[in-house]
Parts: C-alpha cells; structure tokens; sequence
C-alpha cells in the first residue's frame, strides 16, 4: 500500500517548548518536578515525563511546600497564579505563547470597555484558563445557534477571542454570525490565529483528495486531532483518530491501497513511525512525504532554563 504522509503533521512550536520545558526542569533541579494538568493532551507523551521524574497533579494544592510546578501549555486561570504565589511556588509558565497572545488581546478589549466573547469548547483547559483570566464576564460561544442566545445589544461595543486549537475554517461561521447581529464588534486578525492548527488542518484537506482513507494519531482529549479526523470526514475520506499503533483495525484498510497519515499537534513524531511499522506489519508499505508547509517556528524557554 501508499502510504501518504501529511506535511506538517505533529508537534507545534508551544508542544515542543512545553516538553522542553519540564526536560530541562528535570535536568537541572532533579526530580521531583510537579505539573499541573496533562502538559500537552497525550498520554504517551506525559508517560514518557512522568518516567523521567515528573509528577502530575490537576491543582497547585497538591504540590508539596517549596516545590517546582509547571503549568501546562493549555494557559491556566489567576486563580491558579495567585495560588502558586500566595505559597512561593517556583513556577515555570509552560503556556503556548500563542495562547499568551490571546489572553493578552482579550485583557486589552475589555480595558477599551467592549464585552468579551471567546468562541470555543466549554470544558477545554484552554477555554478555561483564558476565561479565568479576564476580569470580567465572558460570554462563550461554539456555535452559529449560540450567537443567536447573547443577550447582548445589538449596538453594544463587543469584541471576541477564539480558542487557539480552531482554525479560521472552524470559526469563520460563528465570526459571520456575529458580525451579522452585532454592529461595533471587533476581533483579532486572521493573521493571529494559531499556525499550526490551520496548516495542519489543511494539510488534511489536502490528503483527503489524495487517498482513500485516514489515519489520525492523537489522543482522544485532543481538540486539534480530533478536529483533523472530523475535517477528513468532511472532505470524503473515511477517517479513524488513534492514540497509537495498537488502536489500528486491519479492517479499516481492507482493499484500500492509498493511505494517509497524520498527527495532532500534540502527538510526537515516534508514534507516527510506529504506525507504519504496524502497517508494514499487514503489508509491504511505500511511503510518500506529501508536499507542504515547512514550519520553522521556535518559541523561546524562560530564562532560567535556557542555560
């Protein structure tokens, strides 16, 4: 079979300096290193800190007196800042600086006065965590159906924020809709939206002209991975989101002899190989890099790490 490889696929630049992050806090104080939340939303990934000394918690409470903490690249609420500083917790801020800029575009609008609205998944640590930074209500949307229940005026000066896992495909309808009810509504260029979400959800588009079936590896509390398995679906491709190769169904490939594959943002590049072996496993296997975006972005460690 050929098997077709997304280009990008994988690991971002706030993935990658996330791990590197914990990695080098690990290096350099010992264990343990405490992090809150799942650092990035894959299990093999966190299996693979935790065997090298991290711990994980869900709140800064259960972090030991004196201990480093690390918060996740998700971005976390004031809530959990304070807390960490009421008890001087040395803290490394693992945040996607993109999630960073999005805070910051959000605090801006509301000190201009406008009412904040954040498009995006009610639950996801991201969504959380970007509303518990705002010092002021925040009206969440997912949908075009939820534009139509703000209770907002339609002349009231408004401005809204998206979660950085939805590309400018996924919120384009919800930006639409509100920009049809609402008359002094204002919002970020398209320019700042994730990279890596938009280039791997067109990577996806892409593929799905291009073989007969998809195979997304990623975690199943992964928003971008599945957002990619829904996208090849969409574009008329039988698609299959799956953590790793023991999740592939042999049955999924039966008389199909084009393949593709790809990852979520926060899936590592090794899985991706395992995959392939276990295809190589049911038959000869070809591989073929699809043509791309080459990303060549890096985020910046804290400054006391970069040493």
């Amino acid at each position: 079979m050929k098997v077709i490889l997304a280009q990008p696929r994988g690991f971002c630049a706030g993935v990658v300096r996330a791990i590197e992050i914990v990695e080098k806090a690990l290096d350099k104080y010992q264990s343990p290193v405490y992090v809150r939340h799942e650092i990035v939303h894959n299990k093999h990934v966190v299996d693979n800190l935790k065997a090298k000394g991290a711990i994980f918690v869900e709140e800064v409470d259960q972090v030991p007196d004196g201990a480093r903490v690390v918060f996740s690249a998700h971005g976390v609420a004031k809530s959990v800042v304070n807390a960490a500083a009421e008890r001087n917790l040395p803290v490394f801020d693992a945040t996607c600086p993109l999630v960073s800029k999005v805070h910051n575009q959000a605090k801006r609008f509301v000190r201009q006065g406008r009412a904040l609205i954040l498009i995006g998944h009610a639950g996801h640590p991201e969504v959380e965590g970007t509303i518990g930074q705002i010092e002021a209500p925040v009206a969440l949307v997912s949908t075009v159906a939820d534009v139509g229940e703000l209770e907002f005026a339609s002349d009231l000066p408004l401005a809204y924020v998206t979660q950085t896992t939805l590309s400018v495909d996924d919120t384009r309808a919800v930006i639409d809709a509100l920009k049809a009810r609402f008359t002094d509504i204002v919002g970020p260029d398209t320019a700042d939206i994730c990279y890596a979400t938009q280039h791997r959800q067109s990577a996806v588009r892409d593929l799905a002209r291009m073989v007969e079936v998809i195979l997304v590896v990623g975690a199943k509390n992964s928003s971008n991975s599945n957002r990619l398995r829904e996208i090849g679906e969409e574009e008329g491709a039988p698609s299959y989101l799956i953590a790793d190769a023991s999740a592939l169904d042999p049955a999924w490939l039966a008389g199909k002899e084009t393949i593709g594959l790809t990852a979520g943002a926060s899936a590592p590049e090794e899985l991706i190989l395992e995959v392939l072996e276990a295809l190589r496993r049911i038959e000869p296997v070809v591989v073929v890099p699809m043509d791309g975006v080459e990303e060549h972005i890096q985020f910046r460690l804290p400054a006391e790490l970069r040493a």
